[in-house]
């Protein structure tokens, strides 16, 4: 017993250096720098992806749009197109950031031809809610749609293209492809965060567009018919630009096949 005694007191010293030793102090600090470098890097790519894609789907400039077009029905129907429009912006983006690349080659579409073409349905998108009824108290007074045609427009046009249109989508496939370019646990990491950040943009959008009815009875119909004709006059003008986007880009690939050729030959 006393020779057990003896070498159980040999061997607590030992656990001890083992757990609080100089070496174990030091593992534990490069565990926790390597996870805090970890986490630092998905914070930094949620709010990178956020950034990136807020300003281009807009949600909160879109708001006015969207009250617009659901004028005259009750809460739980807007609510229940916010939703609807939120979800289907998410899948969308998310789509665009991880497959879409793959699809454009797969048919052989460019960036250039997506902002072109995309700009475009922007652009009519915009001209159509532009010209619409001025006088929101006036379509109150109209019979309105049923709940399933308003419930069919959530995808076109409220969510595709005016919630994410093509710019959003030529963003996401940028992204994506920056992160398809990262090593295989970086890969892992940024994909997390990058659908998070896409998930926070959903959210955005749903909140945005379920409040909207409370920005309508703020400014009242004559400051929302303004702030709508803004608004789709935006749209408009963003189209346009997306279209001359498309066009540039259409230019430099062109000068960059004639420049290779010339050098071929």
């Amino acid at each position: 017993m006393a020779a057990l005694s003896g070498i159980g007191s040999l061997i607590e010293p030992a656990k001890r250096e083992l757990v609080n030793g100089p070496q174990a102090v030091q593992r534990r600090a490069v565990i926790s720098a390597m996870l805090m470098a970890r986490m630092e890097a998905v914070v930094r790519n949620v709010l990178l992806v956020y950034a990136a894609l807020l300003p281009i789907v807009n949600p909160i400039g879109m708001a006015p749009i969207f009250a617009g077009i659901t004028s005259g029905y009750d809460a739980s129907v807007r609510r229940t197109v916010a939703m609807k429009v939120a979800v289907n912006g998410t899948v969308l983006l998310m789509a665009s950031l991880f497959i879409g690349s793959y699809v454009l080659d797969f048919f052989g579409v460019s960036i250039g031809a997506v902002q072109l073409g995309g700009g475009l349905v922007v652009t009519l998108a915009g001209w159509h809610i532009l010209n619409q009824q001025s006088d929101v108290s006036e379509r109150h007074l109209e019979a309105q749609p049923s709940r399933d045609a308003i419930l069919s427009q959530a995808f076109y046009p409220l969510t595709m293209p005016l919630t994410v249109g093509p710019g959003s989508i030529a963003v996401a496939l940028t992204l994506g492809s920056n992160v398809h370019a990262e090593t295989h646990v970086q890969l892992i990491v940024s994909a997390f965060a990058a659908a998070i950040g896409i998930v926070m943009i959903g959210i955005t959008i749903f909140l945005c567009y379920r409040f909207s009815d409370e920005l309508q009875r703020l400014l009242g119909p004559n400051g929302t018919s303004i702030l709508i004709r803004l608004s789709a006059f935006i749209v408009m003008c963003i189209g346009i630009q997306i279209m001359f986007n498309g066009v540039n880009q259409f230019y430099v690939e062109m000068v960059h096949n004639a420049k290779a050729a010339a050098i071929n030959h």
